[in-house]
């Protein structure tokens, strides 16, 4: 998208101009979430691969999560991470 403008290509005194317009694709999943079981006090990392990079939210139901202790979120590049830490049975 940054790449959309006006283009001008100059020969002496004649020019010529476009305009160059860029659709954004879609952002899908590459690689989904996969099921996990895990035993209770341990660590569990969710990860998912995006078609582009683009910022992500992560949720329990309709709860929005945010980072802490708990819950630790990385992006890189089109991979999204959320790591679960000291899983108690509630966060299943």
């Amino acid at each position: 998208e940054s790449d959309a403008g006006d283009y001008t290509c100059v020969c002496g005194d004649k020019q010529s101009t476009a305009s160059l317009a860029v659709h954004a694709l879609p952002v899908l999943f590459k690689e989904e979430l996969k099921d996990e079981e895990v035993e209770e006090g341990a660590s569990v990392s969710l990860r998912c691969e995006l078609t582009k990079a683009a910022p992500v939210q992560w949720k329990i139901g309709s709860k929005v999560l945010k980072a802490s202790d708990k819950y630790q979120m990385r992006e890189h590049g089109t991979t999204a991470e959320l790591v679960i830490h000291d899983l108690e049975v509630k966060d299943a």
